[in-house]
């Protein structure tokens, strides 16, 4: 068990009966539906389709559902993912989350300074609230000065104290269903494209996507930690792989 963060508030908002509850910890893997709202009321997230509807977020093609997580890896904001030991499957609740355990503080060395040369080389005109990407990183232009461009790299939620409602809804407990919700979530493979199937105490796990062999071996021995499972094995859909080839 871990202990608590003394920087996040919570409480129950709404409980069902005990009898049916079940108390959720370290790397248990739990479905759960969540809304993030700034301490004005602003919604800025949810899984919830009708509250990002009502809230305008999102537009036509985005598509909101329940997450899966495994409690403890850090798949939602720390303050959140910390909040969830030791609460009980069926409880809605609120949990308030400061700065450094949602968004970060604001950095002033995340403001930094951009050649107006490098905006020309791509052919980009520099405007305050424009978002850019440099070198991988996301960035806000907060001024155009002269030749110089100053961007913002902080999170625009970064110094925010925000709140989250959030439900648990389940706890899995089939390891198939473990391992596949845990690889969608931190490769991005859809769930259609996983397939997994498990022997005794080994899984074998087929995807669409050759990865690096350091890497599925390190993921290996990581999932079957977190699944309980003696070994977990990655092979290549080959009918699949040819596919996502041509798509690119």
């Amino acid at each position: 068990m871990t202990e608590k963060n003394k920087n996040s508030e919570e409480h129950e908002i709404f409980n069902v009966d005990d009898k049916k509850s079940s108390t959720i910890q370290h790397h248990d893997f739990v479905e759960i539906d969540y809304t993030g709202k700034l301490m004005d009321g602003t919604v800025f997230d949810t899984t919830i389709e009708v509250v990002a509807k009502k809230s305008g977020i999102g537009n036509e093609k985005t598509k909101f559902s329940s997450q899966v997580i495994c409690v403890g890896e850090r798949q939602v904001l720390p303050g959140l993912d910390d909040s969830l030991e030791d609460k009980k499957v069926g409880i809605k609740y609120e949990v308030n989350i400061s700065p450094e355990n949602a968004f970060g503080k604001r950095d002033v060395k995340k403001m930094k300074i951009v050649p107006m040369g490098t905006f020309k080389e791509h052919n980009v005109h520099p405007q305050p609230g424009l978002q850019i990407d440099v070198d991988g990183e996301r960035g806000i232009v907060s001024r155009v000065a002269g030749g110089r461009v100053i961007v913002n790299f902080n999170h625009p939620l970064a110094g925010k104290e925000v709140v989250y409602e959030v439900e648990v809804k389940r706890k899995i407990t089939d390891k198939a269903e473990m391992l596949s919700t845990f690889i969608n979530s931190t490769l991005k493979i859809p769930l259609n494209k996983i397939q997994v199937s498990i022997e005794g105490e080994v899984a074998s796990v087929k995807m669409p996507i050759q990865l690096p062999e350091q890497f599925m071996a390190e993921a290996g021995k990581k999932l079957s930690e977190l699944v309980k499972l003696k070994e977990v094995n990655f092979f290549v859909d080959k009918a699949e792989e040819k596919t996502e080839e041509k798509k690119q």
